[in-house]
Order: C-alpha cells, then structure tokens, then sequence
C-alpha cells in the first residue's frame, strides 16, 4: 500500500482507528486553485478541519469507526490534474486494501468539498458531507448516483459560491443522487462563524449516514424526494446542541457489489 499512482506518496493518515473497525470516515481540508507547492508543517486550511475531527471522535466513540485525513501532494487543484481528487482516490484505494469494504463517509471543506464529489462514486464510499464546497459548473455528478450527498454552505461565503452548491446538489439530484442540503445562516467560508454547529452538524450528519443514529427528519425526508425535486436543497441549519440525542447500535450499510 502506499498511495499508488501518487508516486510513492502516503496520501491516508489516520487519526483513530480502532482494531476492528466497521465503518470510516475520512476529512479532507480545503485548499487553493493553482498552487504545485507542498503543503508545510503548519497547515491552517488542515488545522481548521481539527475541530472536525475531534466533534467524529466524540460522536463515534466506541463505535468501531475509523477516523482519517488525506493529506495532499501540493496546496492547489490545479486544473484538469485535479490534485487533491487523485491523492483523496489514492487515500481511498488504501483505506479498503486495510479495512476491506467498509461504509465510508467522505468531510470535505471547498477544495476538500470538489475533491469528495469527484470521488464520491469510488466504491468505497456510502456518503458524502460537503462543507462549503467549490461547485464549478462544469464538474460532473454522474458519479454520484446512488449515493447520500449533504451539502452545507454558509449565506455569507465570498469564497465559493452557495449559488454553485445549490446548482450542483439540484444536478445531482436529477442525475441519482440522495440530496439534501442545508444553508448555514450567519457564516461565512471560514467556518469560524457558528464554528460549534458546523462541527456537530458535521459529525451527528456522519453518524447518520453511517447508521449510528437518527438522521434529522428533515434529511431522511430530503434524501426520499425524487429526482425532479428542487426542494429541501437551502433549509436552514438548526442550532446544535452539545447534548444531542443517543446513539444506537450500528447497522451495516449496503454495499456495492
């Protein structure tokens, strides 16, 4: 193992894994359009994604789930190289050759967020949360049928666009795809506004995909919709509790054959 067409490099990185997991998440940090430098030691669009990781660890506890980070071979996408998509496949390919065919839930914040849809219909992966995400117009969704897709994206984002998100999740939609889609009022690209509710949102989102709990009415209902539906694609995120309600036991996902 190690990341093959990456030229040797170890795009996964766990950060908890237990020893017999039945479930993944992997998180994937945001980063720039064009730029072929290595990211460095001190990483703040992958800091940001810790907060993230650390409401998973919570939200997952002794639930057997395994919790992982991709880590990049260079800062930007880079046109049609579609970087941080290749090293977050790469992560993917050996996430199953270590876990076997395990459900797995992809976190991506904007580039993270472009990266998670490219790769969503790698067979390995059940669900999507995409944070913020970068929607160009021109990126496919023909990948995604079949699978779960929660798309979140702050009113006040200058950054990426929540016009492009809502595009996106509608054509994804039409084209397969589970959708539901939440609008955080408030925030903007950063995260840093309602920075609590982004976290829990996105690991209690996780956990529901994974089937550790109850996804929120509003989801089950939004992924149920047909694939003409325009609705349930901008609700507004609820406020979220530190308590939230408990979990139960998980139920293994189908998979692909």
């Amino acid at each position: 193992m190690g990341g093959n067409g990456t030229g040797g490099h170890r795009a996964l990185v766990w950060q908890e894994r237990p020893e017999q997991p039945g479930a993944a998440v992997l998180v994937l940090h945001g980063g720039e359009e064009h730029n072929l430098s290595r990211p460095g030691r001190i990483n703040p669009p992958g800091l940001r994604m810790a907060g993230f990781v650390r409401a998973l660890r919570r939200e997952t506890a002794g639930a057997g789930v395994a919790i992982g980070t991709v880590r990049y071979r260079h800062r930007g996408w880079n046109g049609e190289r579609a970087d941080a998509a290749r090293d977050t496949r790469a992560a993917l390919d050996d996430l199953a050759e270590e876990l076997g065919k395990v459900p797995t839930v992809l976190i991506g914040h904007s580039m993270g967020g472009r990266a998670a849809l490219r790769t969503g219909g790698h067979p390995q992966v059940s669900g999507i949360v995409a944070l913020a995400p970068w929607c160009p117009a021109e990126d496919p969704c023909e990948q995604l049928a079949g699978r779960d897709v929660l798309m979140l994206h702050g009113d006040r984002d200058r950054v990426t666009s929540p016009a492009d998100t809502l595009a996106f999740a509608a054509r994804s939609r039409a084209a397969g795809a589970r959708v539901c889609g939440y609008t955080v009022l408030g925030s903007g690209h950063a995260l840093l506004q309602r920075a609590g509710d982004w976290h829990r949102a996105a690991a209690r989102l996780s956990a529901g995909l994974l089937r550790l709990r109850d996804l929120p009415p509003e989801v089950t209902a939004a992924l149920a919709l047909p694939a003409d539906a325009t609705t349930a694609l901008g609700l507004p995120l609820p406020a979220q509790p530190r308590a939230a309600a408990p979990r139960h036991p998980a139920q293994p996902l189908p998979t692909d054959a």
